[in-house]
């Protein structure tokens, strides 16, 4: 797992620019699904068409995208002044290597800020190393994006940091999930590697409505509550998958909580009960499509989440994969 991991987390795709992520991925899957599909927003649509006389449609949705920065402005002295694509935390961001699309590498930094003013994102600005505008225009365009650079390492025996853990963790998971199912389903699985999450679960949405599912999983990360002072949400890494109850953008539906509890009983890996007092996932979108989907999301325990080092254990990835293939299966 160690490997797909690093695979999918170091190919460059922020918001809006998922291509090559999506490229990645089809040649991983494309021998263990039925059709491929890409749509106008780039979702990429792999369906695993089920064998049942009227078979039930499961979309598995695990968002391609991660967070960066768009170039808004460039300074006469080089500098890019920049603004966030989803949600960026300045405390974290002071001083990082970040990277382009082009292979262009910076750091971004927070210039002095005046007495009485907080730090917003209007104080930072990325150094490419350009003397002057020409040469930074020469190097970046107004409107490119910059993530940061990659860096995925171990952390003792089980735990993984990398940036774009959120949510290419999902990602793999899906992809081996895909490839371990066996060659014929009672079911249709839909699995979806959606787009633009990070700004607002937009891909999930175009890509629910166009497959039409009866259940509809997501599959992301959710926050810890393990490390000091943090005691919410009451999720802990290395202690199983997450079945979310409830965040800020869905409500699972009860049954479907139940269903997936009790299938990762019967695979017998452990689980925990999440409920998460901020944050949403691709459920939100599916949920409220068409005419309705029952949803629920399964979460990866991430610590540091939305920084360079998201971190994540693969006791609690390998628990998720065997408690989604039961519940398929």
């Amino acid at each position: 797992m160690f490997e797909l991991i690093e695979k999918l987390v170091n190919v460059y795709g922020p918001s809006g620019r998922e291509d090559l992520v999506a490229d990645t991925i089809e040649k991983l899957v494309k021998a263990h699904v039925d059709t491929i599909t890409r749509d106008n927003l780039g979702n990429l649509i792999c369906e695993k068409k089920g064998t049942a006389k009227a078979p039930k449609r499961i979309m598995l949705s695990a968002h391609m995208d991660h967070i960066g920065f768009i170039v808004v402005a460039v300074e006469k002295e080089g500098y890019l002044r920049v603004m966030p694509v989803g949600g960026i935390s300045l405390n974290v961001s002071r001083t990082r290597h970040v990277s382009f699309g082009n292979g262009v590498q910076g750091v971004i930094v927070q210039e002095p800020v005046r007495e009485g003013e907080t730090p917003a994102m209007k104080h930072m600005f990325i150094d490419i190393g350009a003397k002057d505008q020409e040469e930074a225009l020469a190097m970046v365009q107004l409107g490119d994006m910059a993530v940061y650079s990659n860096d995925c390492f171990r952390l003792g025996q089980h735990r993984v940091a990398a940036p774009a853990m959120d949510d290419r963790i999902a990602c793999a998971l899906l992809v081996s999930v895909l490839t371990a199912l066996p060659a014929k389903t009672k079911n249709t699985i839909v699995a979806v590697f959606s787009t633009q999450e990070e700004v607002g679960c937009r891909g999930s949405k175009t890509a629910a409505f166009r497959t039409d599912p009866d259940i509809g999983i997501a599959l992301d990360v959710t926050a810890n509550g393990d490390t000091p002072e943090t005691r919410l949400p009451a999720v802990k890494l290395g202690e199983g998958v997450a079945v979310k109850i409830m965040d800020r953008g869905s409500i699972s539906n009860p049954e479907l909580v139940k269903e997936l509890l009790a299938a990762g009983e019967k695979a017998g890996v452990p689980t925990q009960r999440e409920v998460l007092p901020f944050g949403a996932t691709d459920a939100m979108s599916m949920q409220t499509t068409r005419a309705g989907v029952k949803v629920c999301t399964l979460s990866i325990p991430c610590r540091y989440v939305h920084s360079a080092c998201e971190v994540i254990d693969l006791r609690d990835v390998e628990a998720a994969e065997k408690l989604l293939l039961t519940y398929l299966k």
